[in-house]
């Protein structure tokens, strides 16, 4: 029986057969104090940031960066600033003067519109301009960043709060000092309750622009958005002097409670616990939509 013995220069075999290390076969070798191969594991303390939109939260960098990037571009679109601050303004001039020989008309009617006026001004505007984000690659690019679904919606719904407060002070000034509102109580809460409204179309525009695919359809949803709420909120007739299915309808639509605010304003020297009730219904389902709306932001233009 013969013996092999081993040459010399040579090393033993291993177990496994391999004289070599796995590290040196993939070629992943590292040395103690070298920086990680490309192909290597990262080591647990070098776990990269996860975006926004995957943890859950919303960044506050994230968001002011998004609004003044926004606010940027719309101050390039001049026939978009005139439609939101300047068009309420014409619309209640024009209102005064349909009135003039009844002044008492315009002021049981003037305060319910100068909430509904800045609700659909602002819902035109944030669908459209959001959808054009959308159909023009900006969204998706935006979305490819560390830039979360919450930071998006939350940015633009800043800047055009802005706007809102802009275009609600100046409507409000004018209906109350210029053209003679009578209104009861304050005139800054029936400004505070010209900001929600405002505020509340523009989450209702962030949401819809969701569900278009075009400029031309997100335009088709208000007659479906917002005429309903415009025919069930109070403004025509009392709500009570409805048919009960449709006083059940406007008991969960948030321009009935726009609407009741407004006129708590308009008979009330003090604050109602119905106008608390009704400024709260309002905000709430603005911050709802927008939620919703961050929720169905979709990833991709079809």
């Amino acid at each position: 029986m013969s013996t092999t013995t081993p040459q010399p220069g040579t090393s033993d075999s291993s177990p496994t057969g391999n004289s070599t290390s796995d590290n040196a076969t993939t070629g992943n070798t590292t040395t103690p104090g070298s920086p990680p191969t490309p192909g290597s594991t990262p080591t647990p303390g070098s776990t990269p940031t996860r975006p926004s939109r995957l943890t859950g939260t919303i960044s506050t960098a994230r968001t002011l960066a998004t609004a003044a990037r926004v606010l940027r571009q719309l101050r390039h679109d001049p026939r978009s600033i005139a439609l939101m601050v300047l068009v309420p303004c014409v619309m209640l001039v024009l209102l005064r003067y349909v009135f003039d020989g009844s002044p008492r008309t315009f002021d049981s009617i003037g305060a319910s519109l100068l909430g509904i006026f800045p609700l659909i001004t602002m819902f035109l505007v944030t669908s459209i301009a959001t959808l054009r984000e959308r159909t023009s690659g900006t969204l998706e690019r935006l979305l490819a960043l560390p830039l979360g679904k919450g930071d998006l919606i939350a940015g633009y719904a800043l800047a055009f709060g802005l706007l809102a407060v802009i275009q609600s002070t100046l409507a409000t000034g004018l209906a109350v000092w210029a053209l003679g509102l009578d209104v009861v109580g304050s005139p800054w809460l029936l400004l505070l309750v010209a900001l929600l409204d405002a505020l509340l179309g523009t989450a209702l525009g962030l949401f819809v622009s969701a569900f278009a695919a075009s400029e031309f359809q997100a335009v088709q949803f208000m007659p479906a958005v917002i005429f309903p709420q415009l025919l069930l909120c109070g403004l025509f007739t009392p709500r009570s002097a409805m048919h009960p299915v449709l006083e059940a309808i406007s008991d969960v639509l948030p321009m009935s409670y726009a609407v009741d605010g407004m006129n708590q304003v308009l008979r009330h020297t003090d604050i109602t616990g119905d106008f608390v009730r009704d400024t709260l219904i309002v905000a709430t389902c603005a911050l709802v939509v927008l939620a919703l709306g961050a929720a169905t932001l979709p990833r991709r233009t079809p």
